[in-house]
C-alpha cells in the first residue's frame, strides 16, 4: 500500500531531503516547503520507502499537490 504525501499549503520547494529508494521513519523531515517566507518542514506520516518524488527543488506547488509516494 502506498501514501501520498502532500502539500499543506501553496509555496515553492525549498529542499528535498531524501532520494528515491530511501527508507524514512515516521515523523523524518523529508521535504521544506517555502510558504509566506518561512521554511515549513513536512514529515513523513508512515515509515516506508521514497517509491516516486514529483516534485524538484525550486517548483512551485498548490495545496494537496502530491509531492512524494511512500511504499
Amino acid at each position: 500500500m502506498s501514501t501520498d504525501i502532500v502539500a499543506p499549503m501553496s509555496g515553492s520547494i525549498y529542499e528535498i531531503s531524501v532520494s528515491v529508494g530511501d527508507e524514512v521513519a515516521e515523523d523524518d523531515e523529508i521535504i521544506i516547503l517555502e510558504a509566506l517566507k518561512m521554511e515549513n518542514p513536512i514529515y513523513a506520516p508512515a515509515a516506508g520507502k521514497v517509491a516516486e518524488i514529483k516534485v524538484n527543488e525550486g517548483d512551485e506547488v498548490e495545496t494537496n499537490t502530491v509531492l512524494m509516494v511512500l511504499e
